[in-house]
């Protein structure tokens, strides 16, 4: 058995058991998440993620390693990103704190099905037709400068707007009673899924969305060569790196709903990090190579700062006072 392969079951089995431990210790069905709680349950992910690093930097190659983190460290910025959407969809539909936890456990194990078959296209069809990472390049260029110069209006997201809920509300037909756990209702015999079956619908349509962005990116941080085919462990990485950072989502969720206005400025920090992955994947037809340590350190850098600044921002932002009318005005 090759190191590779033993890294492959490695992976395996700390995910099978970790979502063991998340949902049977960690997690209760129909029992709200706290702030306490979802902290824990982040520490848990985090911390797991960084240990598979170290498993890496021995089992395989430090190299290995430092790309897994790189690729990793990027993914959950992107997802940190995501879970801002998620909020305003779980907040659209009403959902009750009971229900979100399982809900959005469902949605995101669906997005790791969707991003698995993703990944596995993407990588065939690079491996034909290398010339595809240039244009990948070109679109993270254009993205990341479109995300930095969007406003706060253009940012924001309307669930009822989607493609997504209108397809759905088209195909199925809803019910508009009180879910309490359940995802459809038969009335008449006639079966009617509840707006928490929409929910998990649009949760994972929205990460494939956002997997346009992530994949192409974490696949430039763990390719050496766009001549070269991948790797075992290149796809190790890219796998397990996007897994990790997915399946972070939920307790991320329910850390940071409450302190959305305080990461105003991610989307910049993200947008840079977007063009500057853009430009090294063009830049690698001239056979230039940025080296991954420069690569983490960028991202490393950028994110840190958009979050710091962030933070500062939301702290100094000045009080808005509510006029008094007076009381002498006819």
């Amino acid at each position: 058995m090759t190191a590779t392969q033993i890294a492959y079951l490695t992976f395996g089995g700390v995910i099978l058991l970790a979502l063991i431990f998340d949902l049977g210790l960690l997690s209760k069905k129909n029992k709200a998440i706290s702030i306490k709680t979802a902290g824990k349950q982040t520490l848990f992910w985090v911390g797991l993620s960084f240990v598979f690093a170290i498993f890496l930097w021995f089992e395989q190659t430090p190299n290995v390693s430092l790309k897994y983190l790189t690729a990793y460290l990027m993914e959950w910025s992107l997802s940190i990103d995501n879970i801002f959407v998620f909020i305003l969809i779980f907040s659209f539909f009403k959902v009750s704190e009971t229900d979100a936890g399982r809900a959005l456990l469902i949605g995101i194990l669906l997005a790791i099905v969707f991003r698995i078959l993703f990944i596995a296209l993407g990588i065939e069809l690079i491996n034909r037709f290398h010339w595809l990472l240039y244009i990948f390049g070109a679109f993270l260029v254009y993205t990341g400068i479109k995300l930095f110069a969007k406003n706060e209006e253009e940012s924001e997201f309307n669930p009822n707007d989607s493609k997504i809920y209108k397809g759905f509300t088209k195909l199925f037909r809803l019910t508009e009673i009180d879910p309490n756990g359940r995802y459809y209702v038969k009335n008449n015999g006639k079966v009617f899924f509840t707006k928490l079956a929409v929910v998990v619908v649009m949760l994972a349509a929205t990460d494939i969305v956002f997997a346009l962005d992530s994949i192409p990116t974490v696949v430039s941080i763990v390719r050496d060569d766009p001549r070269i085919p991948f790797s075992e462990s290149d796809i190790l990485v890219i796998y397990s790196s996007n897994i990790f950072a997915v399946l972070g989502l939920r307790s991320l969720f329910f850390l940071l709903k409450g302190a959305v206005n305080k990461f105003s400025y991610l989307q910049q920090g993200i947008a840079v990090v977007l063009v500057f992955i853009g430009v090294k994947m063009l830049i690698e037809f001239f056979h230039i190579k940025i080296p991954i340590t420069i690569s983490l350190s960028v991202i490393v850098l950028c994110l840190g700062i958009s979050i710091a600044y962030s933070m500062y921002r939301a702290k100094h932002a000045p009080v808005q006072e509510i006029p008094i009318e007076d009381e002498n005005e006819s």
